[in-house]
């Protein structure tokens, strides 16, 4: 990286830190759930209740960072964040007990939510600090590294898995280690990249009606996706397609996440109201009924390309919502109100769908559930008109 820029490295290093909050620390429990199912006899509803406390923790980790950031610089808050990731994934390989995993799952979700909150305060700095490197380069690079997360669990996870189901314990400690490297990595190219304590902002009141239809879009959202990234290879494998199918499908999904940011870059800033949001959501229903209707891999991997290129784009759309919206001064207040809905629908998504699957009709229902409320989500957010400020 010698030849590169000290922006481009410092975007890059950045990028690295979203592979470990969301890529790995999150998004990776989708490939390990199938043989830690198997192995301790969990059934849907434990699955995804392990999720559910990761969400738990995220909410928490988002809540406690921007108090910590009014006291401390926000590249070291991330890296923090970053290195009790990969340590709270090393110690999934190390116990097995439901208790012991329950709070692991929560602790990694603080830590990736404080690692991924001060990134994104970091790449915000460094869009804003001009040079030649566009704002909107700075901003994609940081939200494709959740992709980049992705793929490299895709390519990680299956080697330790494929011989028997009791090999997960050892793919957590690899992906650790990955985590641990990649934090690393970050920490080497952002020694220049700060952005120290900030005064406490003032409360500023939002008239939260007009945007409601907004609001109830995006809790739909949470409640719909979540659903998705946690089953989805569990419901390949019971319709049988092959474990380098799975692996090709997941590196897909992730490498349509790192793309998705300049796909969508121009729609996102032209379209004001609930409109990108409406067919954003409409076309996750549809990924995400695609393999529940179809067992054959052109469908799968038609879902993971869809899914992939549209689900973080939800939330910038909800971002710019806000930015269109409301004045400069109410955009960190509505910014955390629409995180809070769409973080409690990530902790009731997971065991909703659960619950439904362990009853008739399996995860395919459950998974038709979750279709069926980005759906809804989708219809509510062609109700949202644009605000006038």
């Amino acid at each position: 990286m010698s030849a590169l820029t000290a922006p481009v490295r410092s975007a890059l290093a950045l990028a690295f830190a979203a592979a470990v909050s969301l890529g790995m620390a999150r998004f990776s429990y989708a490939l390990l759930l199938p043989p830690m199912m198997a192995d301790l006899a969990w059934s849907y509803t434990t699955a995804g209740a392990m999720n559910t406390v990761n969400a738990a923790g995220y909410l928490l980790g988002a809540l406690l960072t921007v108090r910590w950031l009014t006291r401390h610089d926000a590249q070291r808050v991330m890296l923090l964040g970053g290195a009790a990731a990969a340590l709270f994934l090393a110690l999934h390989g190390l116990v097995r007990s439901d208790a012991a995993l329950y709070a692991l799952r929560a602790g990694t979700g603080v830590a990736s939510a404080v690692s991924f909150v001060s990134g994104g305060v970091l790449a915000a700095r460094l869009a804003g600090a001009g040079g030649r490197l566009h704002p909107g380069t700075v901003l994609g690079l940081y939200y494709g590294g959740t992709g980049l997360g992705i793929v490299a669990s895709a390519l990680c996870v299956p080697p330790f898995i494929a011989s028997a189901a009791a090999g997960w314990p050892r793919a957590w400690v690899a992906l650790a280690t990955l985590a641990a490297l990649a934090t690393l990595l970050t920490a080497l190219l952002t020694r220049q990249l700060h952005a120290p304590p900030g005064p406490r902002s003032g409360r500023v009141r939002v008239a939260w009606a007009p945007l409601a239809f907004g609001l109830a879009a995006y809790l739909c959202f949470g409640l719909g996706y979540i659903g998705y990234m946690t089953f989805i290879v569990t419901l390949l494998r019971e319709k049988g397609l092959a474990p380098g199918a799975i692996t090709a499908f997941y590196l897909l999904l992730g490498a349509a996440v790192i793309a998705s940011s300049w796909v969508w870059a121009g729609l996102l800033q032209r379209w004001r109201g609930g409109g990108v949001l409406a067919l954003l959501n409409g076309l996750l229903a549809a990924a995400t009924l695609l393999p529940v209707l179809s067992a054959h891999p052109l469908a799968a991997f038609a879902s993971g390309l869809l899914f992939g290129g549209v689900f973080l784009q939800v939330v910038a759309a909800t971002t710019a919502l806000v930015r269109h919206s409301l004045p400069a001064a109410a955009w960190p207040a509505g910014i955390a109100g629409f995180t809070i809905l769409f973080a409690a629908g990530q902790i009731i998504g997971p065991t909703l769908v659960g619950i439904v699957a362990d009853g008739p009709g399996g995860l395919q229902r459950g998974l038709a559930i979750s279709a069926g409320v980005l759906a809804l989500g989708a219809v509510l957010a062609t109700r949202q008109r644009p605000v006038t400020r």
